[in-house]
């Protein structure tokens, strides 16, 4: 059998550009790569410590006091964890706590430490979190470990349904400015030029456009990239959150995974790619 009829190769000659953190990419990579595409890895975004430890620290350090610990990324467990060991923490410190994990990959990175996950929710994003913990933490104080931006609807809301809510930061994302000059060269060469750019955060949203261009321009209140570069281009989201802050900037949601996970957006780049590229879309 040919590879092209083959289903393990429907995205041969299509050029996916990934761009999450650079320690972080092996997986969507690999796993396009296994569909034939030709992937090029450009991180928008960088992950840092946070400028002070001492609200984590306090936290780890009182873990006693809550009921319910809340981690939203891979990123935020390990961050977590890297300062449990740092501070010598005892393992046996969560034992009681009840934890829930905003998807599977979160899920998989928490138990991976030996720690039991109580609940994940049915959609991974943060209302679906807020839906699954309501009616459990009324009453309850709640630890939430997250990143230093990030969208406040898990806090606000489980306050608003009773719920104690300390938030502290346990890492930062930035724009990686070695990556600047390297997207803009991939995006003005035809033999580089990629069919599908991916997007699995906000903060890739954001830091494209930071990366390719600087100049932005107010239109209808909402910043906007004042020139794109990006026509043939298609946009892939994971999730319903990403597709959003896709369409604030004015980039298009050509793609959207149907479960809002890496296994999920390969799957909806492979349907949407079944079907050769028409020529004019490859150069």
């Amino acid at each position: 059998m040919s590879r092209k009829k083959d289903s393990h190769w429907q995205l041969e000659g299509v050029r996916v550009l990934v761009g999450r953190a650079r320690h972080q990419a092996g997986v969507l990579s690999a796993e396009l790569r296994k569909m034939g595409a030709d992937v090029i890895e450009i991180p928008f975004i960088e992950i840092r410590k946070p400028r002070s430890f001492r609200p984590l620290d306090s936290a780890l350090k009182n873990l006693s006091g809550y009921d319910w610990l809340i981690l939203t990324s891979v990123n935020g467990v390990e961050a977590m964890w890297e300062r449990i060991k740092e501070r010598r923490i005892k393992k046996t410190s969560l034992k009681h706590l009840s934890v829930a994990a905003i998807g599977p990959a979160t899920k998989k990175a928490i138990e991976k430490r030996g720690v039991k996950v109580d609940v994940v929710p049915k959609e991974y994003v943060a209302e679906s979190v807020v839906r699954s913990l309501k009616k459990k933490v009324q009453g309850k104080r709640v630890l939430l470990v997250r990143a230093k931006v990030a969208r406040d609807v898990i806090p606000r809301e489980l306050r608003k349904a009773g719920a104690h809510v300390d938030v502290v930061e346990a890492y930062e994302t930035v724009v990686p400015e070695s990556s600047r000059r390297k997207l803009q060269a991939v995006l003005g060469n035809p033999k580089l030029r990629p069919d599908v750019v991916t997007f699995t955060s906000s903060s890739t949203v954001r830091n494209f456009v930071e990366l390719l261009d600087s100049r932005k321009s107010k239109a209808h209140g909402r910043e906007r990239p004042s020139h794109m570069g990006l026509d043939g281009i298609r946009m892939a989201s994971i999730g319903p959150v990403t597709s959003a802050t896709l369409r604030e900037f004015g980039l298009p949601v050509d793609i959207k995974a149907k479960e809002f996970t890496i296994p999920g957006l390969v799957a909806a780049i492979a349907a949407l790619h079944r079907d050769p590229l028409p020529r004019e879309k490859r150069r």
